[in-house]
């Protein structure tokens, strides 16, 4: 019989270590990205115990690891979700990841490590394992809670600056210069990738999977899936950016559709398996006997990371205005190195720019932390009273002013229109400047061999690029100038800065057209900014243009809300009232009775939430009818989705009583329609002339009038959360209300 190639024996060999070990980790409740590094020290090389032939093989096959890792990444990513998170994410991101990227430099240098390996093992140590995180607050319980819902957002951010920073890292590496000409236009070579990347895939892929979707099992999804996967890669290796980046952002975008889920699903056998072969090759490059020689580093390393992210996190939480017990906890969560730093260190391996000893280093202390991750997010709460206890109360009080202090209102409509048209100008100048390359580059040459005369080719040249940009350069334009036309009406508002804005977006536009037409004709730049003049007034004036550019952009704007609409609609809670929730000390959550609740058949006011739980319902779904403020009378039945406001504890103290049934899947929710209007929480400051002002919650009668509940009272700094009925409102109190949102705005008006 013919002997078996060796990839298929090294494969055989590879899987067998790794599920047997795997499902001893699973035994012992211990994370099975553990089990395959320590599977792949038993198959590697310095044991000599399972022999691998060709390791090159198996070094491929981790690479697509790598690759499906990054695409189910992205597909559980979402820049739009991005731009619409807290800031509380993003400044406690960045605060984490400029303070260890620091850290782990600076212990680099202490180790003794050169310069690029200590930068190299600061990117390593300046990102989490979300795998790991999420993994432990679900076998915790503690996914429901305030400070999860914000460190898995946190570490979001964390994924895609580790995919940035990759980029960057294989610059750096490769010039050995921190600094100059060359980074900078790789940053903004991969800022105009990223999004030109985003505007197109929006633009198409949604339309397209949608026209196909009715031949969309789950074996042709599966081979559509990869092969857009695959597609990008090839297209990010071509452009000069890695594999990984190409998986990423092609996940990214075909997050934003509606086959995202089932895309995720199909494809996750995938991921796992090339996953496993990844991390299991991640530890046949480690050889035990080295560890001991890096005793020290390993301790240093390990010590700077639980500590430094204990610290960093914590801050960053305060810094965004979360409490102290929020920050405490996402502090702790956080310490550990993810599966990125296997990622980053594996590149510094591919480029030769790291010491030898770092590889075998950062697997060592990612296996100590994460080992140590249970325990940590286990003891935060005991170590918050700690602090608090043994804290002097001046620095405690200075700490507590940084707790998120509600901004009422709005900057006004004079900040919102110069952010709009900054983002306007960005976004639509990256396509132009995109066109721009692509003409020049490939049409201009295409059109000049093909056609003999040159006045004619040169024409059509013109005519093409100029007209692919005339969409984007009329948007440029005219969008926002409804806003600007109504600011020029008011007094007080400089009207010279509101006609500058106007002119500059028209010179802009015009710069660029003559750019286009002198690189074409390379003559009369005179006579070209003529002609460009009679363009854009063309662009302006164009009523075809106009239902055109209209089109395109609607057309966009559907794509990219698609899936979050058909969401939305299925949704008993806005998501903008969870993310307002979330920067508060309270939640609203969603629980299914359970048949075996003793609370069946009871009315609401018979079960006295309030007193027991310290918990409000404030929503019924029961089928297609939705109960908003419910009665006392309300009684609960099987299957009902309630929704309550309360705080961590009540919340899963109550949890224990009303639901033991798993909620619907997204999936499941989907499928329903006809969704009546929900339940909103909204702030609302009671003014120094408020006919609020010395009645109670009773004998204000808003239940009965507005059909709303307060739930949270802020007074002097320190909230009251559900507050009881003989409650008194005083002049500035913060109230957070819960209720239908055209109501509570009713009320709000009664009450100036």
């Amino acid at each position: 019989m013919d002997a078996l190639p060796s990839l298929i024996s090294d494969l055989a060999i590879i899987l067998m270590a790794a599920g047997a070990i795997t499902i001893l980790f699973k035994k012992i409740n211990q994370p099975v990205v553990l089990g395959y590094i320590l599977a792949g020290i038993i198959a590697g090389p310095s044991l000599n115990f399972l022999h691998v032939t060709d390791t090159e093989n198996i070094n491929s096959w981790a690479d697509i690891g790598v690759i499906f890792l990054l695409f189910s990444i992205g597909l559980d990513f979402s820049f739009k979700k991005l731009m619409k998170m807290g800031g509380t994410v993003f400044i406690t991101a960045f605060t984490v990841i400029l303070g260890m990227m620091s850290l782990g430099y600076f212990t680099g240098k202490l180790i003794g490590w050169d310069h690029i390996t200590s930068l190299f093992l600061g990117g390593m140590v300046s990102m989490s394992s979300t795998t790991i995180i999420i993994k432990t607050y679900e076998d915790l319980g503690v996914r429901k809670q305030q400070f999860a819902g914000l460190v898995i957002g946190m570490l979001i951010v964390e994924d895609l600056f580790a995919v940035i920073l990759m980029v960057l890292l294989s610059t750096l590496a490769i010039s050995s210069d921190f600094s100059g000409e060359d980074l900078i236009y790789n940053i903004l070579r991969l800022f105009m990738f990223i999004l030109i990347w985003f505007a197109s895939g929006i633009y198409i892929l949604p339309t397209m999977l949608k026209k196909v979707r009715k031949w969309l099992n789950e074996e042709t999804l599966l081979i559509v899936s990869v092969a857009l996967c695959l597609t990008m890669v090839l297209i990010a290796t071509y452009t000069g950016f890695s594999s990984a980046l190409g998986a990423f952002v092609m996940g990214s975008l075909l997050s934003e559709t509606i086959e995202s889920e089932r895309m995720e699903k199909v494809t996750k056998p995938l991921k796992d398996l090339f996953g496993a072969i990844f991390f299991v090759s991640v530890g046949m490059m480690i050889n035990p006997s080295t560890l001991s020689s890096n005793f020290l580093p390993i301790i240093l390393i390990t010590l700077a990371v639980m500590s430094g992210q204990i610290i960093f996190g914590t801050m960053g939480m305060l810094f965004s205005g979360q409490p102290l017990k929020t920050g405490i906890q996402a502090g702790f969560s956080l310490a550990q190195v993810g599966e990125f730093a296997f990622i980053i260190a594996q590149l510094g391996v591919n480029l030769k720019v790291t010491s030898e000893s770092l590889y075998p280093t950062i697997v060592a202390v990612s296996v100590i932390t994460t080992f140590f991750t249970p325990f940590l997010i286990k003891a935060s709460p005991k170590a918050y009273k700690k602090f608090i206890e043994r804290c002097p109360p001046r620095a405690l009080r200075y700490i507590e002013r940084l707790s998120f202090n509600p901004q009422l209102g709005n900057s006004g409509i004079k900040g919102s229109l110069f952010k709009s048209l900054a983002s306007i100008m960005v976004f639509y100048l990256t396509i132009i400047i995109f066109i721009i390359a692509i003409g020049l580059n490939y049409v201009v040459p295409i059109f000049d061999n093909m056609i003999a005369n040159e006045y004619l080719a040169k024409s059509l040249e013109a005519v093409i690029i100029i007209g692919a940009m005339s969409p984007f350069m009329r948007a440029i334009i005219v969008k926002k100038n409804k806003t600007i036309k109504k600011l020029l009406t008011e007094r007080d508002m400089n009207k010279g800065i509101l006609v500058g804005l106007i002119i500059l977006r028209i010179f802009v536009c015009i710069v660029l057209t003559v750019f286009v037409l002198t690189s074409i004709f390379k003559t009369g730049f005179v006579i070209m900014t003529l002609i460009a003049i009679v363009v854009i007034a063309f662009i302006m004036l164009s009523k075809t243009l106009k239902r055109q550019s209209i089109a395109m952009e609607k057309h966009f704007i559907t794509n990219l809300n698609e899936k979050e609409a058909q969401k939305e609609n299925a949704r008993s809670i806005r998501r903008d009232v969870e993310e307002n929730l979330l920067s508060r000390n309270m939640h609203l959550a969603e629980f299914e009775v359970s048949v075996e609740s003793p609370n069946i058949g009871m009315a609401l006011k018979e079960i006295h939430m309030r007193e027991k739980y310290g918990v409000n319902i404030v929503s019924i779904k029961r089928g297609s009818k939705q109960i908003n403020i419910p009665s006392g009378d309300e009684r609960l039945f099987p299957y009902d989705r309630i929704i309550v406001v309360g705080t961590d504890k009540q919340l899963d103290d109550f949890d224990n009583t009303i639901s033991k049934r798993k909620l619907m899947t997204e999936h499941e929710q989907e499928q329903e329609q006809d969704e009546p209007n929900d339940v909103t929480l909204e702030l609302m400051q009671v003014s120094e002339t408020s006919s609020l002002i010395g009645k109670t919650i009773k004998n204000s009668f808003l239940r009965d009038n507005y059909n709303c509940m307060i739930v949270g009272i802020e007074r002097n700094g320190e909230t009251l959360v559900n507050p009881g009925v003989n409650v008194s409102f005083a002049s500035g109190d913060i109230l957070s209300i819960v209720g239908e949102k055209e109501k509570i705005e009713a009320m709000a008006n009664d009450y100036k």
